[in-house]
């Protein structure tokens, strides 16, 4: 999925918030919802841009690993699979 905005410029809009600016204000000058906001604020808030880059990071790590037990799994059971059709054949 492609972002439309970088962690780097979604912490510079939340620090901004910080700063005072209203979050409406904030949203038409970026061109994004307030529910968008709201979620960038929720996941990013309090967070500088090494802990951002930290975070997708792990997150990419953290889904290679599940598509690694994935594979892992789906072999294992055609594994099984096999072996049962040949003990029974």
């Amino acid at each position: 999925m492609k972002r439309r905005f970088t962690d780097e410029q979604i912490i510079a809009m939340i620090k901004e918030y910080e700063t005072g600016v209203k979050a409406s204000e904030l949203c038409r000058r970026h061109g994004i919802s307030d529910a968008t906001f709201y979620k960038y604020k929720a996941k990013f808030d309090g967070m500088n841009v090494s802990d951002a880059k930290k975070l997708k990071a792990l997150e990419d790590e953290n889904n290679r690993l599940k598509r690694l037990l994935a594979e892992a799994m789906l072999d294992n059971a055609a594994l099984k699979d096999l072996a049962t059709k040949t003990t029974n054949a």
